[in-house]
């Protein structure tokens, strides 16, 4: 039985790792919402022998997966709206992110394409207004970035407990 009980918990283990990985990958594509996806990891190494991880450390990381899901949805268009922008303005970002994922330079491409969607989307609401395209992609483009920055830190967190509490296991 404890032979199970050892599979068991090192298919967790890998289980865990590879939603973090998924996870922090997710933070930078539009498809994949990473911060859930990495909590899934936590959740894995919750039940795997392996780790420590206590119930509050479970639950406090989840409610910060959950406000920053909340947060990815807020912070773009506040952006894009503090920047002058508009709906277009916005919705032209999110398009642009997601012609970025099939760039061959993608980390260029998912930083540059929302900008530049948001600013062809304005163009095309007010042709006549450059500095308010403008002024919407850089807010759109700002809003990515938080919001792309806030998912990554929080993915790498979680990752860290995880490593952290492995070798507190191992050691």
């Amino acid at each position: 039985m404890d032979f199970l009980a050892e599979i068991s918990s090192m298919g967790l283990l890998v289980l865990a790792f590879a939603l973090l990985l998924v996870g922090l990958v997710g933070s930078f594509l539009p498809i994949l919402p990473g911060p859930p996806i990495a909590w899934g990891g936590v959740l894995a190494a919750f039940f795997c022998g392996r780790f420590t991880i206590s119930t509050l450390t479970l639950a406090v990381t989840a409610a910060v997966t959950v406000a920053v899901t909340v947060a990815d949805y807020v912070l773009p268009p506040m952006f894009t709206k503090k920047g002058g922008g508009t709906k277009m303005g916005s919705l032209g970002a999110t398009v642009g992110l997601v012609v970025g994922i099939f760039i061959p330079i993608p980390i260029l491409a998912l930083i540059f394409c929302p900008f530049f969607g948001a600013f062809l989307f304005e163009m095309l609401a007010d042709p006549g207004d450059t500095k308010k395209a403008f002024d919407s992609a850089w807010g759109a483009f700002k809003g990515f970035l938080a919001g792309t920055g806030v998912k990554a830190i929080v993915c790498v967190a979680f990752a860290w407990i995880l490593v952290l509490n492995l070798l507190k296991g191992w050691f």
